[in-house]
């Protein structure tokens, strides 16, 4: 059996397989990048000349001031701390889900969670209280 001769790489043909390879950026990507950068640059300067000749008439208007008081929790951990701290009485996995919406496994991460760190203790199963 012969073996196949094959052809010698050429010097071309191995700089087009790195550049493909390794997604190296070529003369022409980077022409184009430089194209739409600077039309990129020509949009925001009309948008901020127009923007300063209709402010440049008119005064501001002011927002009336939101509403003072305690914010709303943020994240569900807080919520749901903050749903089993309301009631006295022990608060039940179906109670936190209705009032809440959110899913068991969800629920589930949550209660370990505050459990880990201390904040709720367990009363029964599927009933919990917030520590003092």
């Amino acid at each position: 059996m012969s073996k196949k001769k094959s052809k010698p790489a050429t010097f071309d043909a191995m700089v087009k397989f790195f550049i493909q390879k390794y997604n190296l950026p070529t003369k022409r990507d980077i022409d184009l990048l430089g194209e739409r950068l600077d039309r990129l640059e020509k949009m925001i300067r009309t948008r901020a000349a127009v923007k300063a000749d209709s402010v440049q008439g008119r005064s501001r208007a002011r927002r009336p001031a939101g509403k003072q008081g305690t914010a709303a929790p943020s994240s569900a951990t807080e919520v749901v701390l903050s749903l089993i701290r309301q009631n006295k009485a022990p608060t039940s996995i179906s109670t936190i889900r209705d009032r809440t919406g959110f899913d068991d496994k969800k629920l589930r991460n949550i209660i370990y969670r505050l459990n880990q760190m201390g904040k709720i203790s367990r009363i029964n199963r599927g009933s919990y209280r917030a520590t003092a």
